[in-house]
């Protein structure tokens, strides 16, 4: 097989495997794979760690919630993706396995893991990202509906995470889409802070 049809293959494999929802569901991986590969076609990053790492990077959400360890996404994505991947299996070597799974440990925004690959920040940063702009209003308040909070939880959810991203951000490329999208939180925000 070669290297698009394994891609394939995944996809078919992680769609399976994703959340239902529109917040961290399919829609979520596929926005974040399609900014992956325009920051690493940018970047000259390795594009095949990146596309599958960018593919994978949530399928530890349904086991997450049931985890006796209590164990974060990443760390179950990335051991998911690391049986899923076995080496030979998709032609990868041990070494380009062990890149995707840290490009998946590191990519969450609580997981505390730095990325030290160029990979591994394009994903954090492309996750983070898909978390600032519009789509992210329409995911937090409906997060929120999902848990049966309130308003409140939506403005403490943006002052205790959405504002600071753009903080956590490892590339100025990133950084500079960053500031286009904040934009739109930070009018909501004040929006909201102003009429409650």
């Amino acid at each position: 097989m070669n290297k698009e049809e394994n891609i394939a293959i995944i996809r078919a494999y992680v769609l399976k495997h994703s959340v239902t929802d529109d917040i961290h569901g399919f829609k979520h991986t596929e926005r974040v794979y399609k900014l992956c590969l325009n920051l690493g076609k940018k970047l000259n990053a390795d594009l095949n760690i990146l596309k599958i790492a960018a593919l994978l990077h949530d399928i530890g959400r349904i086991q997450e919630k049931r985890d006796i360890k209590k164990r974060n996404h990443a760390e179950i994505s990335a051991e998911l993706a690391k049986n899923f991947l076995e080496p030979n299996r998709y032609n990868l070597t041990q070494n380009e396995i062990d890149k995707i799974t840290h490009c998946i440990q590191a990519h969450s925004y609580s997981n505390e893991l730095v990325p030290e690959t160029l990979e591994a920040k394009i994903l954090s940063d492309a996750d983070k990202l898909d978390a600032l702009g519009a789509i992210v209003l329409y995911r937090t308040i409906g997060f929120t509906i999902i848990r049966n909070r309130d308003l409140d939880d939506v403005i403490e959810h943006l002052e205790n995470k959405i504002l600071k991203l753009k903080n956590r951000l490892f590339l100025d490329i990133s950084k500079d889409i960053a500031s286009t999208r904040e934009k739109i939180i930070i009018d909501f925000y004040n929006k909201i802070k102003e009429q409650k």
